[in-house]
């Protein structure tokens, strides 16, 4: 048993031009826990999993898995880094010029060097997993609701079985009920994989289901963070502000 984080931001900084997006960010997740992010709009929880994912270099701190600083890494280890994470992107992020069971295993066949016959064989085990049938495998994004896409993207980020998944806002654009299906199958691919998993949404019913954790973000900085059943209880002004959906307070409505 250890007590080193599976994820760490360290005194994370990132600025975009005048504006100071992450400002000391201080963030920590346990080994095969689930925490959600919320916050407002414009204040980082985006970039926020952009740098843990590598995607966007921080200007200063520290990106720390398994307690290895990833910021420093180059080559083949910054590689091995990433074979470990998988991703669901905000609205599925297919390529339309692939079928479904090519998107699944994409990197699988990219970046993994598996032959097409067994990626093909692992995308189908993987739709199985968010209950879609083989029929669908030969089929284009174009021919998928959104939230057939949405599921065949969940497919894609669990198929090659990753230590962190990343959810960017997995809810967005769908009904409620459809919703209430993607939260659900996100929460068993979590526990069945036993994973760690970081999630952003705006949505609190999402954020209530798929979390251990709740972490507020505001002006670049973790403003609170508690179990998700304490947001309806929590004194603190911006989760009230936030949960309640009110237009004073101290935060700034996004107009």
């Amino acid at each position: 048993m250890t007590d080193t984080p599976k994820l760490e931001w360290k005194g994370v900084k990132k600025r975009f031009d005048t504006a100071q997006v992450l400002d000391g960010l201080d963030l920590s997740v346990p080994a095969g826990r689930s925490l959600v992010i919320i916050g407002g709009s414009g204040q980082g929880k985006s970039v926020t999993i952009k740098v843990a994912m590598g995607l966007v270099r921080p200007d200063a701190g520290q990106v720390l898995v398994d307690g290895k600083d990833m910021i420093g890494m180059g080559g083949r280890a910054r590689r091995e880094l990433f074979s470990r994470i998988g991703v669901l992107f905000q609205g599925a992020a297919l390529f339309d010029s692939l079928n479904v069971w090519e998107n699944v295993a994409f990197r699988l066949i990219n970046a993994d060097g598996v032959p097409r016959k067994e990626a093909k064989d692992r995308a189908i085990q993987a739709l199985a997993r968010v209950r879609l049938g083989p029929e669908i495998a030969n089929r284009f994004p174009s021919e998928l609701s959104g939230g057939m896409q949405k599921r065949v993207g969940l497919a894609r980020a669990v198929v090659a079985n990753p230590e962190i998944i990343f959810f960017d806002e997995p809810t967005t654009g769908l009904d409620p009920i459809t919703s209430a299906a993607i939260n659900e199958l996100i929460v068993d691919q979590v526990k069945d994989l036993g994973c760690t998993a970081v999630s952003i949404t705006h949505d609190l019913a999402s954020a209530r289901t798929i979390g251990d954790e709740i972490a507020m973000l505001h002006g670049g900085k973790i403003v609170w963070r508690g179990p998700p059943s304490a947001l309806d209880t929590s004194d603190n002004p911006y989760v009230r502000q936030f949960v309640d959906g009110r237009p004073d307070g101290p935060m700034s409505a996004a107009v």
